[in-house]
């Protein structure tokens, strides 16, 4: 019975062994994704996130926002050092209150016709929850 037994655990030890992964013929190629789609995932993601930083930070440069932020006595120095330090859905949210103030033309009297009340407002509105979500992340960091 103990022959039986150490055949039958020796024939199971090289079962296991032979299966492993160290002795696979190709066991360096056998990623589920490769490393040059990693990489490029990776690139992908970061270039995304310094192109919401970029919108931000030219958001802020506009006249009228720094208008806005004086009057609420928004520091636009700290709020761009923010932007550096900010990353995913609050990244994202903010970059999309920012393309949205972008959008909008640098001339309120001149670059809208009928209705600008409403569209004054929204820009506004925009502006100033921008400058209050960059606000709550400095606040909260």
């Amino acid at each position: 019975m103990t022959t039986v037994r150490q055949l039958l655990v020796s024939v199971l030890c090289l079962a296991l062994f032979t299966s492993s992964p160290a002795f696979a013929s190709n066991s360096q190629n056998q990623h589920v994704v490769s490393p040059q789609q990693l990489a490029a995932a990776v690139d992908s993601h970061v270039a995304n996130q310094d192109a919401d930083r970029a919108a931000i930070h030219d958001a802020l440069k506009r006249d009228d926002v720094q208008r806005v932020a004086a009057g609420m006595r928004v520091d636009l120095s700290r709020a761009h050092a923010a932007i550096d330090t900010m990353t995913g859905g609050d990244l994202a949210q903010a970059a999309s209150a920012a393309r949205q103030v972008i959008a909008q033309p640098d001339s309120v009297d001149g670059g809208l016709v009928g209705g600008a009340n409403t569209v004054v407002l929204s820009t506004t509105m925009i502006i100033i929850i921008l400058l209050v979500v960059i606000l709550i992340i400095v606040a909260v960091k």
